[in-house]
């Protein structure tokens, strides 16, 4: 039980991952850059893959094309406050965002970023460990045998391992997308 619970937990962390990893830009146009992007649509505060169609049309260039032309203002205002660097273009039909090609200071500002949000996932899978790990601590005081609960947690740490490789990982590729030239 404990170990299916820690597993699907870990496996969420890893997933959250990827996707922040994603909003990271490398140098190259993609949909899921402009995630986190929320538009003011009549007064609610809806995600930008809600309220426009979000396209590429090569490597370096993003078209959003909203759904009602009333909000293009209002996407291209959420682009440029949501703190990403972009510079959109409204030609009163759609918006485009030219993707700067990365400077070498730009790499290496973004690795950073990587980095911190790696050991963000890294930290939440070993909160997970903690967690499992105290709860398989109170089955031992309520009378489960001491034998059985140490093998639990060694299962739980050796998923703790693989889940950590697995945030590496995300980071040498994250890494190698970020630095290709």
């Amino acid at each position: 039980m404990y170990l299916d619970e820690a597993k699907e937990m870990m496996e969420k962390s890893i997933k959250h991952l990827g996707q922040e990893l994603g909003k990271i830009r490398a140098g190259k146009a993609s949909p899921n850059m402009l995630d986190g992007v929320m538009v003011d649509y009549y007064g609610v505060p809806t995600p930008i893959n809600q309220a426009a169609t979000v396209n590429t049309t090569d490597a370096r260039t993003l078209v959003i094309r909203p759904f009602e032309k009333k909000i293009l203002s209002d996407v291209e205002r959420a682009i440029i406050n949501s703190g990403l660097g972009l510079n959109p273009q409204n030609d009163g039909e759609i918006i485009r965002i030219v993707i700067p090609a990365l400077t070498e200071e730009r790499r290496r500002d973004l690795m950073k970023q990587v980095k911190q949000e790696v050991e963000g996932g890294k930290v939440a899978i070993r909160n997970i460990r903690k967690d499992i790990n105290e709860g398989l601590r109170k089955l031992l005081k309520e009378g489960a045998s001491e034998d059985d609960v140490k093998r639990a947690e060694e299962k739980v740490q050796q998923l703790t391992d693989a889940y950590v490789h697995k945030a590496d990982e995300s980071t040498a590729a994250k890494e190698k997308e970020i630095m290709t030239i």
